[in-house]
């Protein structure tokens, strides 16, 4: 399966992808640090550059196109002016899809998206032709000492057949919260749980450091990164849907 990354980052949705057997065709990314790791890491892969400038029909087909568009409209930790924010760039992901027209779309964004402009993205996505199931996973899930709980939409395009399962893409928030909070946003019993040995939900990290190169646009670019363990389990969970797409044909 192929795939173009969009808001890339430092690629750790990308490397969970690809972990899950996939293969990156394209990326999109503007910050200068977080070019430079995409640029080391995946040399023979182009980056497409600032998404409001990308002319989708000159653009290679993929079988899938996910992103983490930008969370600040829609997180706790600013102001959430939502649509209103000029960072609100989920229109440009539509854009992509209206046009590149992939079999499925994986999307990535902070849990507060669920209380502000999430159902305009779901209803996008239904007139775009894709239904979409989603869930909160955390990054304890897979072993993290801290939740770090993102939010993760996984959209099938309606002729694609497969059964998608819903348990599959709540499988590890489940492992690391428990049956108790089944709940679509994050875990409430973290402190029952953690029993001291776990971070708080984010991390306090010092900001001065001598000696560490990067160090600031390193904590930025892990801060917006997926932890690839989880892009890992999603990737799993949309190549078995397409196997039993196959089954189905």
């Amino acid at each position: 399966m192929r795939f173009g990354s969009l808001f890339s980052g430092i690629g750790g949705l990308d490397l969970g992808l690809e972990r899950a057997g996939m293969t990156c065709v394209w990326q999109s990314e503007i910050e200068p640090y977080a070019c430079r790791v995409l640029a080391k890491h995946w040399p023979h892969i182009p980056n497409l550059g600032d998404i409001r400038g990308i002319d989708w029909t000159e653009v290679e087909r993929v079988d899938l196109v996910v992103g983490g568009y930008p969370c600040q409209p829609f997180s706790y930790a600013g102001v959430r002016r939502g649509e209103d924010d000029l960072r609100h760039l989920w229109p440009m992901f539509a854009e992509c899809l209206r046009v590149v027209r992939p079999r499925y779309a994986l999307l990535e964004n902070v849990a507060g998206h669920l209380t502000l402009g999430f159902g305009s993205v779901l209803a996008d996505l239904a007139a775009l032709g894709y239904d979409a199931q989603w869930d909160c996973i955390p990054a304890a899930a897979v072993g993290a000492p801290h939740l770090r709980d993102r939010l993760f939409v996984i959209a099938t395009r309606r002729s694609v057949v497969a059964d998608t399962g819903h348990e599959r893409l709540e499988e590890l928030r489940v492992s690391a919260c428990g049956d108790e909070s089944r709940q679509p946003a994050s875990c409430p019993n973290e402190t029952k749980r953690s029993e001291g040995r776990r971070w708080p939900p984010e991390p306090e990290l010092g900001r001065v450091a001598h000696g560490i190169p990067h160090r600031m646009d390193r904590l930025k670019g892990l801060g917006n990164a997926v932890v690839p363990q989880v892009a890992e389990h999603l990737g799993n969970i949309i190549m078995e849907m397409e196997r039993n797409n196959d089954i189905e044909k």
